[in-house]
């Protein structure tokens, strides 16, 4: 367990984090700050090449499995909020500094003496960039120069072998629990599919000569008007959700716009609940700029597969809360989540539990969410990761495999999961006007 020395670290490194947030792929000042902490616990982090984000093992001295244990560095942007950085916008309204404060609690207290008496194998502490699938213009003028290749970070520390004799993963999310609540369990999450739709039309003078130009604003508006028009069809086991913003909207009141730029997601239960409807809403896309008589490149990415906690890893993880809050200090649903995080790529290879911890309040993501319980947030969560490595990593290690040899993923390799990755990948001309008066619309992949 945490000395009171090490609780004050842990709560000291949620307030820093929270003090100074960044944006994924952005978060040097916290990757610094936690590299700093590590190497005084005494660790030899291994930084990412490239990018921010390390991870650092702790090697018991017995062979066994590989648990990581994961802290996501970066901050959303919600530029209402109090906190919020004044020149950026970016505020920890998800509760990553919890998460990394977490991390340095567990680091700390396996440092404690006796705390790998009886425990074999390895634990993988790892500090992983860009969770929040945000600034997609910058991450993919990232992947453009070879720096990246995926827009999570976790599924670019899998690209580049830092997950390379991993065995499982674990990590624990904040969010809002009644009182006595500790732990939340749930199914997992939806995945999805990130877009990007520039509209291209002709510039004409607004007021004088609007009848010259072709708006490419006009195009994108009936788009998300045309996509709206599908929800209807969306089904409730498919947990279908599209949310589109305009990120560029045209440069001058008096001028009919003439490049247009949306961003959406659309999200869903299973891969091919999102394929099914992102090609739905790509037809519907192509379709509107032709009626405009505009031009449309559609440019698809895969966001993140569903996440699909491992049950198994979710017991160890309530029994050892249960251990350290009681009996009633854990709750669980059969539901998934709507929303979306990179760790279901991870479980798409590996067992994986992502519960949800109590110690926030307000509306996640929004202008309200803080942390309002930082020992439930940080310390309690270190110390029940705690329970659960040593539950998992004690007796030869007899939970851990057991739990690894009944796990089926979704992909055998990373191959595998690259090659699905791909099918995501789109980068087309929508819209195609012919000389004879004809159109054709490409929304999708031809393979």
């Amino acid at each position: 367990m945490l000395t009171d020395k090490q609780k004050d670290l842990v709560l000291a490194a949620e307030r820093h984090i929270w003090a100074n947030p960044e944006t994924g792929f952005r978060e040097v000042k916290t990757t610094a700050y936690l590299l700093g902490i590590f190497r005084e616990l005494g660790y030899t982090p291994v930084e990412a090449s490239g990018i921010t984000g390390f991870y650092a093992d702790l090697d018991t001295g017995r062979p066994g499995p590989t648990i990581a244990v994961m802290g996501e560095l970066d901050s959303l942007i919600c530029r209402n909020h109090p906190d919020a950085d004044p020149v950026t916008g970016a505020v920890h309204a998800c509760g990553h500094n919890a998460q990394c404060a977490t991390l340095v609690g567990v680091a700390a207290a396996m440092r404690n003496p006796g705390a790998l008496d009886g425990l074999c194998g390895k634990i993988r502490f790892m500090a992983v960039p860009a969770e929040e699938l945000i600034e997609l213009g910058f991450r993919e003028g990232l992947r453009e120069q070879g720096i990246i290749e995926f827009f999570g970070g976790k599924m670019e520390f899998v690209r580049r072998g830092y997950f390379d004799g991993v065995d499982m993963a674990m990590m624990i999310h904040t969010a809002g629990l009644g009182e006595g609540q500790y732990l939340h369990l749930n199914r997992g999450n939806n995945g999805c599919v990130v877009k990007q739709a520039i509209f291209q039309g002709k510039s004409a003078h607004a007021g004088g000569a609007p009848q010259q130009g072709i708006n490419a604003l006009y195009a994108a508006t009936n788009a998300i008007n045309a996509a709206n028009a599908l929800r209807e069809t969306f089904t409730d086991q498919g947990q279908v959700r599209y949310h589109p913003i305009i990120t560029e909207g045209g440069m001058a009141v008096n001028a009919i716009p003439e490049r247009v730029v949306t961003e959406a997601y659309v999200r869903g239960a299973d891969i091919d609940v999102i394929r099914r409807y992102n090609r739905a809403i790509n037809r519907a896309v192509a379709a509107s700029a032709a009626a405009m008589g505009a031009g449309v490149k559609l440019i698809d990415r895969l966001g993140y597969f569903p996440l699909n906690n491992c049950d198994e890893l979710g017991e160890v993880m309530a029994e050892s809360m249960r251990e350290l809050a009681g009996p009633d200090s854990v709750v669980s649903t059969t539901r998934r989540s709507s929303g979306s995080t990179d760790a279901g790529d991870i479980s798409s290879l590996m067992p994986m539990i992502h519960p949800h911890s109590s110690g926030s309040a307000g509306t996640a993501h929004g202008d309200d969410y803080r942390i309002v319980d930082p020992y439930a947030a940080c310390v309690r969560t270190a110390e029940c990761i705690e329970v659960a490595l040593g539950k998992l990593l004690s007796n030869e290690g007899a939970r851990a495999r057991a739990i690894k040899a009944a796990y089926k993923p979704i992909f055998a390799s990373k191959e595998e999961y690259y090659a699905a990755a791909a099918e995501f990948r789109l980068d087309l001309d929508a819209v195609t006007y012919h000389e004879d008066g004809g159109i054709a619309l490409t929304y999708m992949n031809k393979t």
